[in-house]
């Protein structure tokens, strides 16, 4: 019973020298088999998702030993396919010694559509500030197999993205779970972060079309990889829609000298998640490669890393977080590593510390209960371009007199919601200048 076996001592028989003759049923798997439930009657239905698509998530088998622990594994395995409402095991008698395993599921809607908003951390001036509204369709059992559509329109004062993701969370005929995910998309973005104007706009937006594919693959427990190929053609215009070279400050917006630069990235990543919920160990090590298969796509390599702990103390928790980068090679300057702002160093605005070939990065948060669902939150950010603002194509950052490096330190509260929790924080940096920061959902 502590096993978790549906098992049963069924008889005793005392030999002599004191010896115990244990007689142990054990309940063989026969069948397995899935009912589906109408989700408002309760009564047997047609499902749409495809039998085979949830039996080869489940580890019990036909031949082995019934154990209700590994049954309540498998139950918590369909659930996290993210397209069942409700999921039991029923074990019912068959032959002598055997069991048959009945799996009642309940389908969640498989999609529709759905509004909500965000901010933009490209935006910062203007009346809504970077306020952006969303538009998605979303279907996440196409063909009744798990797969996943997603088609999604965002809109702010300066933001355009169009993106199209079509998932299949576990390729059929491969035993190690591998993915695979198919994207396009085509953006509009504010140049502000890195071609800002000293009064903080900028009339610089950054378009790019971008297509690939990813396949991703648990490593070990805890740790998954991803590996990709993705092309992007991108460039800049002005407020007329002209597509333009250089900025204001005579500085090259390209890295080709063209009014578009071609990249085809290669993609290599893993990702360590600990827990999985916010605030335990995480780490992520990222790995990109222009593939510059035709002499004017770009070549470079670059590599970005981020990891976080977090550590209770009582009532309050404290969390730490680095991440930092480099680039090697011919790459655009918007691309550069932009510092500051909301998910960066607060008390500066976005890409207010500079922008650079190389970055660091580090945080640290303490948070406390307030009431429920509000907590308060305690911080100090600092972060550095490491001297590399001038080796960025233009040196943008020190054109615009940035300084390159800088911190930032203050309070804020943070509040529960079904978008995630909302974050309110009020930092000065080292210049003694206050700013207020609002996001949503947790930090990078």
């Amino acid at each position: 019973m502590e096993r978790g076996l549906f098992a049963m001592v069924s008889a005793v028989e005392i030999l002599s020298g004191g010896i115990l003759r244990l007689q142990v049923s054990e309940a063989e798997v026969n069948n397995i088999s899935i009912r589906f439930l109408d989700r408002k009657t309760g009564e047997t239905t047609v499902g749409k998702t495809k039998p085979e698509t949830i039996l080869r998530q489940i580890t019990s088998k036909k031949g082995q030993v019934y154990s209700m622990h590994q049954g309540k594994r498998d139950v918590e395995t369909v659930l996290t396919m993210g397209i069942m409402e409700d999921v039991s095991i029923i074990p019912q008698p068959a032959d002598t010694g055997k069991v048959d395993l009945v799996m009642n599921a309940v389908e969640r809607p498989s999609g529709g559509f759905s509004a909500g908003g965000g901010i933009s951390s490209g935006i910062t001036s203007g009346p809504l500030k970077g306020l952006i509204g969303s538009f998605a369709y979303t279907n996440r059992n196409v063909f009744g197999r798990n797969q996943k559509l997603n088609i999604s329109l965002e809109r702010g004062q300066v933001d355009l993205i169009v993106r199209a993701n079509y998932t299949d969370p576990w390729i059929q005929g491969d035993d190690k779970r591998t993915s695979r995910t198919v994207m396009i998309q085509n953006s509009r973005t504010p140049g502000t972060i890195v071609h800002g104007n000293p009064d903080g706009n900028s009339n610089l937006t950054i378009g790019r079309i971008t297509g690939g594919i990813e396949l991703s693959r648990p490593i070990r427990p805890k740790w998954s990889g991803t590996a990709g190929l993705i092309f992007q053609r991108a460039g800049v215009s002005d407020n007329n829609g002209v597509l333009i070279i250089r900025d204001r400050y005579n500085s090259p917006l390209t890295a080709s000298g063209n009014t578009h630069d071609d990249t085809l990235l290669s993609k290599i990543e893993t990702v360590y998640t600990g827990s999985g919920e916010h605030g335990s160990s995480m780490f992520v090590l990222n790995m990109e490669q222009g593939l510059p298969l035709l002499p004017d796509w770009l070549s470079f390599t670059r590599v970005n890393a981020r990891a976080r702990k977090g550590v209770q103390i009582g009532p309050t928790r404290l969390n730490l977080s680095v991440s930092g980068g480099h680039v090697v090679g011919n790459f655009s300057p918007y691309e550069a590593f932009a510092i500051g702002g909301t998910n960066s160093v607060r008390g500066y605005e976005e890409g207010g510390v500079g922008s650079g070939r190389s970055y660091v990065v580090g945080s640290g948060e303490i948070s406390f209960p307030v009431w429920k669902p509000v907590e308060g939150v305690i911080f100090s950010d600092y972060g550095t371009d490491l001297g590399s603002g001038p080796t960025v194509p233009g040196d943008p950052a020190g054109a615009r007199n940035k300084p390159g490096s800088g911190y930032g330190y203050g309070l804020g509260i943070r509040v529960d919601s079904p978008l995630g929790p909302l974050r309110l924080e009020y930092a000065f940096n080292d210049k003694k200048e206050g700013r207020f920061h609002f996001g949503v959902g947790y930090r990078n």
